[in-house]
């Protein structure tokens, strides 16, 4: 059991540089200027892209509570394609946006430059939301599966989160920043080898009172 817990508070040890690594990443590419998107980009790199919204194709990604003004409000993330000049449409998830509004939306209507990240394409599972494609509803972001079900072939294979700053009012809110994974190992470092400690001094008072007796 002594082994047992001191493999696994080593294993956290490695875990938890492993992620300090991949945060500092992260911290690295959402201080660098975004670059211009390319055919093949990396997951989550920060990326430009110029083109049209297809408003007439917009949809609906996820389910989210947030605090507004009015209070903790439902909403979800509104997804458009963009159309690029010589190359693929690609899904734009715009940021949230409240189910009840009073304001409009902001929608241009001419040529646009997007700022944002690259999200890879999620799949379903067992365990996923059934996606609503009549009421363009959906909850697995999957560029091809909403493409076909909005009638909208040859999407990129991604999608870009857009990042920008956020407006009291203003919908859709987007990104702030590159998402981040948890980092807890530090806590799962402490409650394996804490428990490998408890675990010495219990077996060194059953030690002493079996020499006792």
């Amino acid at each position: 059991m002594l082994l047992a817990l001191l493999g696994l508070g080593t294993w956290q040890v490695y875990r938890l540089q492993w992620k300090e690594r991949i945060l500092a990443q992260i911290a690295a590419a959402e201080a660098a200027p975004a670059v211009p998107l390319g055919q093949d980009p990396a997951p989550y790199m920060k990326v430009s892209v110029t083109g049209r919204f297809r408003f007439d194709q917009a949809a609906a990604f996820g389910a989210e509570v947030r605090d507004t003004q009015t209070g903790p409000t439902m909403g979800f993330y509104q997804i458009v394609p963009l159309d690029r000049e010589g190359a693929s449409a690609i899904l734009v998830n715009r940021g949230w946006l409240p189910q009840k509004r009073e304001f409009p939306l902001n929608h241009p209507t001419g040529p646009v430059t997007v700022t944002g990240y690259v999200r890879p394409r999620e799949t379903q599972s067992w365990f996923s939301v059934a996606d609503d494609a009549p009421a363009r509803q959906f909850y697995t972001l999957d560029p091809q599966a909403i493409g076909s079900a909005l009638d909208v072939l040859g999407l990129a294979p991604f999608t870009l989160v857009a990042m920008g700053p956020s407006s009291v009012g203003a919908y859709p809110a987007p990104a702030q920043h590159l998402p981040r994974p948890p980092n807890n190992h530090l806590s799962y470092i402490i409650t394996w080898y804490g428990l490998a400690a408890s675990l010495l001094v219990i077996f060194s008072v059953w030690v002493r009172k079996a020499l006792r007796s």
